[in-house]
């Protein structure tokens, strides 16, 4: 690893939340770890790609945020920075994915036992992206999307902690 990877990563990561965030930090708290996934993608056109994938969700920037990396092999390849805002009580979601050249943001939030991500593109279309049957090995996660009231699966993603 070259010098300036190491400073990259002493100044990204964090051993866990910042100590007066903590109490706040649960919602994405219990993912920090590495993950499999059984991946399905359902295109426009009715045809759907299936994968298997890794994420690994991380504290980064002195323990103020989450950071996660999806890769599903020859999919995609993107990161996710979950930041919580003590004002708004929510969490904003910013999606990057070098490889599609798409990006996204959305308000992230507790739903009774789920986490739901509401967003918009920059056509204006809704996005819905939710973890559901969450348990502390496994949960999954659905990304929807709406021009109106009716929303269509994008994604499905079943995943296992690793080691479990």
């Amino acid at each position: 690893m070259t010098a300036a990877a190491r400073g990259l990563g002493a100044s990204l990561l964090a051993d866990g939340p910042a100590p007066e965030l903590a109490e706040r930090m649960g919602l994405y708290a219990w993912l920090i770890g590495d993950w499999t996934m059984d991946a399905v993608i359902h295109a426009d056109d009715g045809t759907q790609h299936r994968g298997e994938g890794i994420i690994s969700f991380g504290w980064v920037l002195g323990g103020r945020a989450i950071q996660d990396v999806w890769v599903l092999p020859g999919f995609f390849h993107g990161t996710t920075l979950r930041i919580y805002d003590p004002g708004l009580d929510a969490w904003h979601i910013l999606w990057s994915d070098p490889l599609k050249q798409y990006y996204t943001r959305q308000l992230g939030r507790a739903e009774g036992r789920d986490i739901v991500q509401n967003g918009r593109l920059d056509d204006g279309m809704a996005t819905r992206w939710r973890f559901t049957e969450i348990t502390g090995g496994s949960f999954r996660w659905r990304g929807e999307l709406s021009h109106g009231a009716n929303w269509r699966l994008q994604a499905d993603f079943r995943a296992k902690r690793l080691g479990t």
